[in-house]
């Protein structure tokens, strides 16, 4: 016994010294970012002057989130092929801000989304309502890593049922982590604004896509790099019939009650259809394609991103059954419910198997370090891209009309981030029994119910107006929350936010994506029809904007 709590405190320690090196590797990334940030364009932009491949890499570090790496590996896990959807749904996604939105958006904006929806429109409306639809998308997608990084930091700390660390239980210490890793994205983006956070993304997004890569070798070198053997070991090992088939978590066929098996099918649908165009509409996405000097590299740096997420979601692929051919489910959920610990309790069995309690302990480390990575990177690009929302479009162009100096606006943009990390905390202590890949979804949803339609009718159709944009950014916004806080997710149910005691759900299904999206399309037609503005003479000039790239440096028109 004394011998094996020897291994374990080894192992603990091991961890803890990796990860903490991480941390400080990349806090000191953000001081000299810090060195560099003089101007609003340096904080909101990182002075426009990264390549195709140092942005590609930071758009791949901000989307291989804990959603990506913890919450999917989980869900293959627990739930087989219909696990997998997501990574299929994410990947595919990239292709619509490819074809539609990277170089147009780029051409036409400078800081954020409400630049170009603003551009041909009445700027205090539209570009408020572009800011309360920013940081709503950017509360649910934070919800999902602060999440994470609280399941993650139980499994750190070695904390299991009936120990304790430091005084801390595992639920003490999942509150610890989030409470953690909100401060710490604050440094991240209150010091070094987007150019020291696009240098820890390209960091974080080195570790992360390494440490799945050893991972995923260690775990087929164990089945002779034999992947049907894997996923036969994983079908056994769950004990679940039809493991391999789609259905067993979505899409679920109720044998007796057909209305139920229709609504299941149906919900499947509306997270597909929510992953694939939700992408395009993502605050901390969009942001990204201002951080390079033209759309040419907009294009090209999406290139490397897609790149870099395809063979990281085909890795999961192999964490994800490998976790449940060799871990097990029951010792999965037995640690965290929603199964967001799977790859990092692989990686510590994996790496036990092949060469001990030492190797496992490392492996841990360097799993439990990259997922932490990814999390505070992804943390602080939704903070900056809400922060910077806050400041530049609500703060200077609808308080100040324009007219607040640039320390003005960097100094509320620091203040602003500080303000959503106190909020994303709170919150997050109240939804750690949810996946945060299942979190993600909702982000999704709410983003391409809210943003895309607006967006995409902005740059395309010469007859939209400030009413239609405020009809669409409110309709998609107030449709997607109202939808989910009547849904499952919000009551009801044993994983729903306010848990069975509470039950006000009477919309059947947990993505609202389905009938929230087209909602959002249908308010921003018809709030168009109803009114009588038209602007031809700047649409006309967007179209040249866009197409072109000419005038895209100068400040927007207030």
């Amino acid at each position: 016994m004394d011998i094996l709590a020897q291994a374990e405190g080894t192992g603990r320690t091991l961890t803890m010294v990796l990860f903490l090196l991480t941390v400080a590797i990349t806090i000191g990334i953000t001081i000299w970012g810090h060195r560099y940030t003089r101007t609003a364009t340096d904080f909101h932009s990182g002075g426009r002057g990264f390549s195709a491949w140092q942005n590609g890499f930071a758009i791949a570090s901000d989307y291989m989130s804990a959603a990506s790496f913890l919450g999917i590996a989980g869900t293959i896990a627990l739930f087989g092929y219909d696990g997998f959807l997501y990574s299929i749904g994410f990947l595919v996604a990239w292709l619509v801000a490819l074809l539609l939105v990277a170089e147009m958006l780029r051409n036409t904006g400078r800081f954020t989304m409400a630049d170009v929806l603003s551009f041909r429109m009445r700027q205090r409306p539209v570009r408020t309502a572009a800011a309360v639809s920013t940081l709503s998308v950017s509360i649910f997608y934070l919800l999902a890593q602060m999440v994470g990084a609280g399941a993650l930091i139980a499994l750190l700390l070695g904390i299991k049922e009936g120990q304790t660390f430091l005084g801390m239980d595992a639920e003490t210490a999942k509150i610890v982590g989030i409470v953690f890793v909100g401060l710490i994205m604050t440094l991240y983006v209150a010091l070094g604004g987007m150019k020291g956070n696009t240098w820890v993304q390209i960091f974080q997004a080195c570790i992360l896509v390494g440490g799945a890569a050893v991972l995923t070798v260690m775990v087929l070198g164990q089945y002779g790099f034999n992947v049907s053997e894997l996923l036969g070991d994983a079908a056994a090992a769950s004990g679940q019939a039809g493991f391999l088939e789609p259905g067993l978590r979505y899409g679920v066929e109720v044998p007796g009650d057909a209305v139920q098996t229709m609504w299941n099918k149906l919900d499947l649908l509306s997270l597909g259809i929510a992953l694939v165009l939700g992408t395009a509409g993502l605050p901390h996405v969009l942001i990204r394609f201002y951080t390079v000097p033209d759309a040419r590299i907009a294009r090209k740096s999406i290139n490397w991103g897609i790149g870099l997420i395809g063979a990281f979601y085909l890795m999961t692929l192999v964490l994800g059954f490998g976790a449940a051919a060799i871990v097990g489910v029951e010792a999965i959920t037995a640690q965290n419910p929603a199964g967001n610990t799977a790859a990092p309790q692989l990686a510590e069995v994996v790496g036990g198997d092949v060469g001990g309690s030492t190797l496992g302990a490392v492996m841990l480390a360097i799993i439990a370090s990259a997922a932490f990575a990814a999390i505070l990177s992804t943390v602080s690009g939704l903070v900056i891209a809400s922060s910077s929302s806050l400041a530049h479009d609500l703060y200077n162009s609808v308080i100040k009309r324009g007219k607040a100096t640039e320390r003005q606006e960097v100094g509320v943009a620091k203040l602003a981030s500080i303000g959503i990390g106190i909020v994303a905390i709170v919150l997050a202590i109240f939804a750690q029994n949810l996946n945060v890949a299942f979190l993600v979804g909702l982000a999704f949803a709410v983003a391409a119910s809210a943003n895309l339609p607006t967006l995409l009718l902005s740059l395309f159709w010469k007859r939209f107006n400030t009413n239609g944009a405020l009809w669409g950014i409110y309709g998609g916004l107030i449709a997607s929350l109202t939808l989910v806080v009547f849904s499952p997710v919000f009551s009801g149910a044993e994983t729903s936010l306010l848990g069975e005691g509470v039950d006000i759900a009477w919309f059947p299904m947990s993505n609202p994506g389905l009938v929230s999206i087209p909602l959002g399309l249908v308010c921003a037609v018809v709030g168009t029809l109803t009114s009588d503005e038209s602007r031809t003479d700047r649409f006309q000039t967007l179209q040249v904007r866009a197409l072109t790239g000419a005038g895209s440096e100068r400040a927007v028109d207030h």
